[in-house]
């Protein structure tokens, strides 16, 4: 379970440090440096406990399972964003613009949260493929 924690921590870790790489590209920083927070391990290695629920869908159409992560994922962000905002006075992210909900959430980030919790479900499948614990 350990092991499964720290390979989708390190997982979430990597897909951001790409997506925030690539928005570093479409601001114009030719550099583009990816970031992310230790914050951020922590709340990826948590998709170890989805992985019932992939149990569950995972014989339904990919659309259909995409949007179940886009609800999901957008659930753990708020929740978790709070959380740490409550407790520690920041969360990792602040979201602005016309689509972020209370600053924690962004609409128009569904297409790459759909993407990201069909990549989670072929790191659980193979996972289980080689029978890591």
């Amino acid at each position: 379970m350990i092991k499964r924690f720290f390979i989708y921590g390190l997982a979430g870790w990597s897909m951001e440090i790409i997506w925030t790489g690539l928005h570093s590209l479409l601001t114009g920083d030719i550099k583009l440096q990816g970031y992310t927070s230790i914050w951020m391990f922590f709340i990826y290695g948590c998709a170890l406990f989805l992985e019932p629920i992939h149990d569950i869908i995972k014989q339904w159409r990919w659309p259909i399972r995409g949007l179940i992560w886009v609800v999901i994922i957008w659930g753990i962000e708020y929740a978790s964003g709070l959380l740490l905002t409550n407790i520690f006075g920041a969360a990792p992210w602040f979201y602005t613009g016309p689509f972020a909900v209370d600053n924690l959430v962004r609409i128009d980030y569904a297409p790459a949260w759909f993407a990201a919790g069909l990549i989670f479900e072929r790191i659980h499948k193979t996972l289980d493929i080689y029978k890591i614990a």
